[in-house]
């Protein structure tokens, strides 16, 4: 008499569900904000690398007897027009370049995180390039004498005349009519290539140094984490973007179809103050850059936060 056993009954394994990507502009956000915390900075890097003025403090003591404390925030329609578009545009890159280059198991090595770095700043130097100049232009441009108020030392040399921007959509509007279309490629060769390095150096380091701590059980992941490791980002970041900068900035505020180009900077550069011009307004580039990438990247971590908060609660539009 044979007995029939019932076959076992395998268990389905319903597939993981693919983890919803974050809204692109998330990056953009952050950056804003980060930008419009820190803009009187990033205005004070401009002037000393763009300008004869000598020491941070100095340079801010100079704006503000100028133009008053409003004075430190000329120029923030530019820096937000910049952000939206260069840091929305390098963040949404990098994301996916770092899923193309990393199709293993596991966490990307280094190189990746470089190289996926390297080619979202490229991509967003170039589609940035055009509020670049405006962000940099309206920073310099209150710096620069007014016509008649020269010296009898500076009478001996022409003075750079000032643009006058209103606001960062305009400044586009009348540079692209007294400029042509073509300006809005100027500088985007040191731009574009601090733009490489800025995103290799920044986002990658970041990255790396967050999964390293996080596998050495140092921190865990949250907002001490974050700000670590954002302070290491900004460091490597500063020292590895500066000559590309320095370049950019004075290219940008350049006057003249013959003192635009990148060697024409280099060798009167050179000429004037040596290969250390290099390095010039690294510590403002510092302290801009440390306290603006510490609030983008604790930012973003909160906006991504609060988007899991709003989608575990249900909601469906982010």
């Amino acid at each position: 008499m044979s007995s029939t056993q019932p076959s076992p009954v395998k268990a389905v394994v319903a597939p993981k569900a693919a983890t919803k990507p974050y809204p692109f502009w998330l990056g953009g956000v952050a950056a804003s904000i980060a930008g419009a915390c820190t803009h009187p900075l990033d205005l004070t890097k401009v002037r000393l690398q763009t300008t004869g003025d000598k020491g941070m403090i100095n340079s801010i003591r100079k704006t503000v007897a100028s133009n008053g404390v409003r004075g430190l925030f000329d120029g923030l329609t530019g820096t937000l027009l910049r952000q939206m578009t260069y840091s929305t545009m390098r963040f949404a890159v990098y994301d996916k370049a770092k899923a193309a280059v990393h199709t293993e198991a596991g966490p990307p090595p280094a190189w990746k995180m470089a190289l996926a770095g390297s080619i979202a700043g490229g991509i967003a130097g170039l589609i940035g390039n055009p509020a670049e100049l405006m962000m940099v232009r309206m920073q310099a441009d209150k710096a620069k004498p007014q016509r008649g108020s020269q010296s009898v030392r500076s009478m001996l040399k022409p003075l750079p005349e000032r643009y006058n921007y209103r606001n960062s959509i305009q400044g586009l509007y009348r540079m692209t009519k007294e400029e042509g279309f073509s300006s809005w490629g100027r500088g985007i060769v040191p731009n574009g290539a601090r733009a490489v390095l800025m995103n290799m150096s920044q986002l990658a380091s970041y990255d790396w140094l967050k999964q390293e701590l996080i596998h050495m059980k140092v921190l865990e992941d949250g907002p001490v984490l974050h700000f670590v490791a954002s302070l290491g980002a900004g460091t490597v970041a500063t020292t590895v973007c500066s000559p590309a900068d320095v370049l950019k900035s004075r290219i940008m505020n350049a006057h003249g179809p013959g003192s635009t180009s990148t060697m024409a900077v280099i060798r009167t550069s050179l000429a004037n103050e040596g290969p250390m011009f290099m390095f010039k307004g690294w510590l403002p580039a510092w302290t801009r850059l440390q306290p603006t990438t510490i609030l983008i990247f604790l930012t973003l971590e909160q906006l991504k936060k609060g988007v899991d908060r709003y989608r575990a609660s249900g909601g469906t539009m982010l």
